[in-house]
């Protein structure tokens, strides 16, 4: 009787190894590496971590995560084209990114088809206390050397604008529109680390001072300068736009930049190669709200890896039938 089960035993034992085995067997990203990369944004961090556990989901082997400048990834992706692995981004911005995407061949050697988030907003703020007291509504009133000194938090009568990371796509937009309005002589770009240079400005706002900054959403400077209650977003005159964009809304305002969308990116080869992960980054789309909220828990403190890898747990298991509906498109896609 012992001999009986115990052969029984070993016999089930068996039947579930290898019905796991077929299942992992079955799974479209079975033995396929995965590059995942951001820039050093902790932001960036959460929506990456989505499409990863996504990618694992499918049977993909997602590497640790890398953190290297927007060109870089850029040129890692392109340089890529050919390989039978992975490499993708979770925050390709058009068209903020436009020139740096195209540069290094644009969709001749990368894979971009659907859209991850939208509603994407970018611009230059000032505290509303300012704002309402002298009337101020566009970026151009501070070619008024009396409006910019306001701003001026060294002393060297120009307006103190905390500014774009060098090498961003912000970067590039905000200095050439220095130049065309003719901003040079009163308006200063104070550039450097983003995170540093946004908590000194919100420490001068804490101190009841005049600010002025870019931002952009999803981000959760937002959630803490909030744009209407604390701030107000300036508006410009005219349209001036680097790749001669029409920056205008349909209700005729103009805040300097277009609205942007965010999508993922990999490299070229993608759909040919791996067309569950394809089919994944063509359908996957994330709230703006979500990601903004997510934002906020980290500028509350919860930014260790492991916190934001609990914040997309959570957010895994409240979109559950999302998430899986990814899981299920991007299987059928591999059959």
């Amino acid at each position: 009787m012992k001999k009986l089960l115990k052969r029984s035993l070993i016999g089930i034992a068996c039947s579930l190894f290898l019905s796991v085995a077929s299942v992992a067997a079955d799974l479209p990203g079975k033995g396929i590496k995965v590059h995942p990369m951001h820039s050093s944004i902790a932001e960036e961090k959460f929506q990456t971590i989505i499409i990863n556990e996504a990618l694992k989901a499918l049977g993909y082997d997602v590497l640790p995560i890398d953190e290297v400048a927007y060109a870089v990834i850029y040129q890692t992706i392109a340089q890529n084209k050919e390989s039978n692995e992975i490499y993708y981004t979770t925050v390709n911005w058009i068209p903020l990114h436009d020139e740096m995407f195209e540069k290094v061949g644009g969709e001749k050697v990368m894979f971009r088809k659907g859209t991850f988030i939208l509603g994407n907003a970018q611009g230059y703020l000032i505290d509303k206390k300012t704002a309402e007291k002298y009337h101020i509504t566009y970026l151009n009133d501070l070619k008024d050397p009396k409006i910019a000194k306001l701003f001026d938090s060294n002393n060297d009568g120009k307006a103190d604008l905390a500014g774009c990371n060098p090498g961003w796509g912000c970067e590039r937009s905000i200095e050439y529109q220095l130049d065309a309005f003719g901003l040079r002589d009163t308006i200063k770009h104070n550039q450097g680390e983003y995170s540093a240079i946004i908590a000194e400005t919100i420490a001068r706002y804490k101190q009841g001072k005049p600010i002025l900054y870019y931002t952009w959403t999803p981000y959760w400077v937002s959630g803490v300068l909030v744009p209407g209650k604390d701030t107000v977003w300036l508006q410009v005159t005219k349209s001036a736009d680097p790749d001669q964009i029409d920056t205008a809304l349909p209700d005729g305002k103009n805040y300097g930049f277009s609205a942007n969308t965010t999508h993922i990116v990999a490299n070229g080869n993608l759909a040919a190669q791996n067309p569950a992960a394809a089919k994944l980054f063509e359908i996957a789309k994330l709230d703006i709200h979500d990601i903004s909220a997510e934002n906020m828990m980290i500028s509350q403190g919860e930014k260790s890896e492991k916190e934001i890898e609990h914040h997309a747990s959570l957010w895994i298991k409240a979109h559950d039938t999302l998430f899986q509906g990814w899981i299920s498109e991007a299987k059928k896609a591999a059959q």
